[in-house]
């Protein structure tokens, strides 16, 4: 069944467990995710970027959302647009009538123009019975079209986040906490590292949902199998230098409030990785079915693998 935010997140805020979030591009990735969330039955998010949307389109990705809601009933399922920075294309989602949710990244603006847009399009989304996720704190590095520098990213202030989610209502807030966008999340030598302190004064001020936001924690063994045969094809630089962040942070970022769960890196590496040993194994293969399958399958595998993880399966 669709669902928005409000109806599976505020739970997982009270029972110290976290919903996960999974970015989406195509139709495998999508059923990777859900039949994962079917095997385990935990509610999950189905989340469209703005590229995800200019590559595909919304009505496409959309489809994908509605099918799995449709065809899995009982499961609470959540279609969410992901890093709306541009407002246009925000409204355009909300007034589509195809999403259940949709995040309002209003971060890098100075405060008050954060409340006054988000507050705006809150207004908007509420009005057709859906849910917002907002951004306190622009959080770093590149995800599709969102691109912030460090000397953009700010971590965000607990100070001003009572009266930021006051004014603006919105369900479900993004901090910024020592997490970043893309696979490189942390700089040569530092040492991966979330600020616990930070995430439990956030929580300390507000009782709405908190969003962890670039979780991705670059498996060692997705990163080997990505790396198979590397010398034969000359790609063993892709993604050599990433760096996730561990997922027992992770988990403790959880039971100091923490109730989403971004994850989109890990799934393109497992993808990429799965797509890449078919080729590798069948030089003569061309049927994309059979060239998808199996990044299907590795999807899947690693959805399961962050659902248990983090969604309280036992």
């Amino acid at each position: 069944m669709l669902v928005n935010l409000t109806k599976i997140l505020p739970a997982a805020r009270r029972g110290n467990y976290a919903i996960c979030a999974f970015n989406i591009n195509n139709m495998e990735i999508a059923q990777g995710v859900v039949n994962a969330a079917v095997k385990l039955n935990r509610p999950v998010v189905l989340q469209t970027s703005q590229g995800a949307i200019e590559y595909a389109g919304m009505e496409y990705l959309a489809a994908f959302g509605h099918i799995a809601a449709e065809t899995h009933q009982k499961l609470p399922i959540v279609l969410h647009l992901d890093h709306g920075t541009d407002e246009v294309l925000v409204e355009r989602t909300i007034k589509s009538g195809w999403y259940s949710s949709v995040m309002i990244d209003a971060s890098r603006n100075p405060f008050s123009k954060n409340i006054s847009i988000t507050r705006r399009i809150v207004a908007l989304a509420h009005a057709r019975g859906m849910s917002v996720e907002a951004e306190l704190g622009p959080i770093l590095g590149i995800e599709d079209q969102v691109r912030v520098s460090r000397a953009e990213a700010a971590f965000t202030d607990p100070a001003q986040v009572k009266k930021f989610v006051a004014e603006t209502k919105c369900d479900a807030l993004a901090v910024s906490v020592g997490t970043a966008h893309g696979p490189v999340k942390y700089a040569p030598g530092e040492k991966p590292s979330l600020d616990f302190k930070r995430i439990a004064a956030i929580a300390a001020a507000t009782k709405i949902p908190l969003v962890l936001h670039g979780a991705s924690s670059v498996p060692h063994d997705v990163i080997l199998e990505l790396h198979e045969q590397c010398s034969r094809l000359g790609d063993c630089a892709r993604v050599h230098d990433a760096v996730g962040v561990p997922e027992a942070q992770i988990k403790k970022a959880i039971g100091f409030g923490i109730s989403k769960i971004n994850i989109d890196t890990d799934v393109r590496i497992a993808f990429t990785a799965a797509v890449r040993k078919t080729l590798l194994n069948d030089s003569q293969l061309i049927d994309p079915r059979k060239i998808l399958g199996p990044a299907r399958d590795a999807v899947e595998k690693l959805v399961e693998r962050k659902i248990r993880l983090f969604s309280g399966v036992k």
